[in-house]
């Protein structure tokens, strides 16, 4: 379920990825037209704040999916181990 969370949050932030970037492109497309002396464009601080949010918001995710499925993998192998061990010594009746 973590893995599930993390990896839907994670999607989440990369649609937000996308439309950020494709507002960066329609914001800023014709700028260096409009301004040619510009040699660095740095874009609104309303757009970095989304984009820094975002980049933020997709390591998170990352994170948490990564973490859940290690998390599961390491759950699955304790039962597998306590299964072994249970069928390795059976109960013998007296």
């Amino acid at each position: 379920m973590r893995a599930i969370c993390g990896a839907i949050i994670t999607a989440g932030a990369l649609v937000g990825l996308g439309l950020t970037a494709i507002g960066y492109g329609l914001r800023y497309q014709a700028f260096q037209d409009i301004n040619p002396e510009t040699k660095y464009l740095y874009g609104a601080p309303s757009l970095m704040i989304i984009l820094v949010t975002l980049v933020v918001v997709v390591l998170v995710g990352l994170g948490i999916a990564f973490l859940g499925l290690a998390f599961h993998h390491h759950r699955r192998y304790v039962e597998l181990l306590r299964h072994s061990e249970s069928s390795a010594h059976p109960n013998v009746a007296a």
